[in-house]
C-alpha cells in the first residue's frame, strides 16, 4: 500500500474510533442521568468562607465556583448562582468544597444609629440661645445629660433696676453648642459668646424661656447643685 493509501486508511480508522467514543460517552452520560438524575448547576465554596463576611459579585471565581453535578447529589436548598448569595453572609464558617446552601446565609444586620436621649413624659426638646455656658463646657466631659438651672436677668424698667431670678430649675440639658447667638433681646445685650442649648422642658417652662430669650437682658445656664 502506498503512503497516501496508508494515510487515508489511518484517517478512516481515527474517525471510526472518535465516533465509537462519542457513542460510548453518550451512552454512559445517559446511563448516569438515568441513575442519578440530570446535571444541575450548584454554587460551591472554592475556599473557606468566614462567618459574617458578606458575599459580593466579585467572589465568583475567587471564593465561589459554579459546578454541574447530578441532581440526586444536590441538597434541596443548594444555591445555583452567585446572584442568589450576593449581599448575604454565612451564619457559620463554610469549608472549601462545600455546597453553599440557602439555610447557611443571612442578610447582615446594619448597625443601629445611636438613640437620642430619652425625654420623660410631659417634656419636649426646646432650643434657646443662652450665655454663660463656659462653666459647663470647661469640665472636660460632655455636659449633655446633666441638670442645669436657667437664670434670667431682666432689662431695667422705670423705677426698676431689673431683676435676676431662676426661670427653670434642674432641667435636663440635651445638647449644647457654641455659636447660637447672644441671649437676650434688650438694648443692653451681653457681649459674651453665644451658646445654643437644647433643654427638656415642660410647656410652661418653654413659653417662659422663649419669652425671656426675646426680651430679657441675659439667659444664663448654671450647673444645678
Amino acid at each position: 500500500m502506498s503512503r497516501r493509501g496508508r494515510a487515508v486508511a489511518f484517517a478512516i480508522v481515527a474517525l471510526g474510533c472518535a465516533g465509537l467514543a462519542a457513542i460510548v460517552a453518550q451512552g454512559y452520560g445517559t446511563s448516569v442521568a438515568a441513575q442519578y438524575g440530570e446535571l444541575r448547576s450548584v454554587l460551591v465554596a472554592s475556599r473557606d468562607l468566614v462567618r459574617g463576611d458578606a458575599i459580593d459579585p466579585d467572589d465568583l471565581g475567587r471564593s465561589l465556583d459554579v459546578r454541574r453535578v447530578p441532581s440526586s447529589f444536590v441538597p434541596p436548598d443548594a444555591l445555583a448562582a452567585v446572584g442568589d448569595a450576593v449581599g448575604r453572609a454565612p451564619v457559620a464558617a463554610v469549608p472549601a468544597g462545600s455546597y453553599l446552601l440557602e439555610s447557611q446565609l443571612e442578610v447582615p444586620q446594619r448597625a443601629k444609629p445611636e438613640s437620642e436621649p430619652a425625654i420623660a413624659d410631659g417634656l419636649r426638646p426646646v432650643e434657646i440661645a443662652v450665655s454663660g455656658a463656659e462653666a459647663l463646657a470647661a469640665t472636660g466631659g460632655s455636659p449633655e445629660g446633666t441638670r442645669v438651672d436657667i437664670v434670667v436677668t431682666t432689662e431695667p424698667d422705670v423705677g426698676d433696676d431689673g431683676r435676676t431670678f431662676v426661670a427653670a430649675e434642674s432641667v435636663e440639658l440635651l445638647a449644647l453648642s457654641q455659636g447660637g447667638g447672644v441671649a437676650g433681646g434688650g438694648e443692653s445685650l451681653s457681649t459674651e459668646p453665644g451658646w445654643s442649648a437644647t433643654l427638656a422642658l415642660t410647656r410652661d417652662q418653654a413659653l417662659r424661656l422663649i419669652e425671656a430669650e426675646n426680651f430679657a437682658r441675659q439667659v444664663r445656664l448654671m450647673p444645678h447643685l
